[in-house]
């Protein structure tokens, strides 16, 4: 048992745990943003792809590794505003949508990464985030170099679950998106938005959905390969 314990808590096992978390943290926060304003958003792992796929190219391209992530967001954010098109604005099915997308993203990243890079024996890579060591925090043992010692995109997505919560419960537009999505007749009432709340809401989850996948390329693998979200 010891033996176990001593694995679990060594600063390599502790860290890689934090980098696998990083992208579902993100994902996980787009999906609830969607889903407290009433859409359901099945299309994450497309969505992810995709923006995984974009912000790869313009990183490589352009040599800019925040460009790329910018890329990715933007991607994602559009990715969203296609899926509440569908679902919010014509009332189609969420489900339904949420798969769509998901198969049209996955193709358009496919199409795309052959389109631009060919077809290769060896996947072209990049040169990714490095980690950033927090100035005598990292030194804190085993705590430090495991939290502290990490990629900007892991300390972003630690600052953004706390925020998350702050923007839901704490804002006029937390709570506009929080009655949309359970009363949307008495939001209406009240002169919220439904419509335009959802939309802001499903666009802000695939943003942060393109940052979890901007992560898996850009830190994570530093390649895109047609695995890379895996589920």
């Amino acid at each position: 048992m010891s033996a176990v314990f001593e694995q679990i808590f060594q600063v390599g096992f502790l860290a890689a745990i934090i980098r696998i978390a990083t992208p579902l943290a993100f994902a996980t926060l787009g999906e609830m943003f969607s889903e407290r304003a009433g859409v359901l958003n099945l299309g994450i792992e497309g969505i992810m792809l995709l923006s995984a796929m974009a912000g790869f190219t313009a990183t490589s391209l352009s040599g800019s590794l925040w460009l790329g992530v910018l890329v990715a967001v933007a991607t994602g954010a559009l990715m969203g505003a296609v899926h509440a098109l569908f679902t919010v604005a014509l009332g189609l099915s969420q489900h339904v949508c949420g798969i769509g997308v998901t198969l049209f993203c996955s193709g358009l990243a496919y199409f795309l990464y052959r389109l631009i890079f060919g077809q290769q024996s060896v996947p072209p890579s990049i040169k990714g985030f490095q980690t950033l060591p927090i100035p005598l925090l990292s030194d804190i043992p085993v705590l430090g170099p495991a939290v502290l010692n990490q990629f900007a995109l892991v300390y972003l997505a630690i600052i953004a679950v706390p925020l998350a919560a702050i923007v839901l419960y704490r804002t006029p537009w937390g709570l506009s998106v929080r009655m949309v999505g359970e009363n949307p007749r008495a939001a209406d009432s009240a002169g919220v938005s439904v419509i335009g709340t959802r939309f802001q809401a499903v666009i802000l989850g695939g943003a942060l959905m393109g940052l979890a996948g901007a992560f898996l390329t850009m830190a994570q693998f530093n390649a895109f390969t047609f695995g890379v979200v895996s589920g």
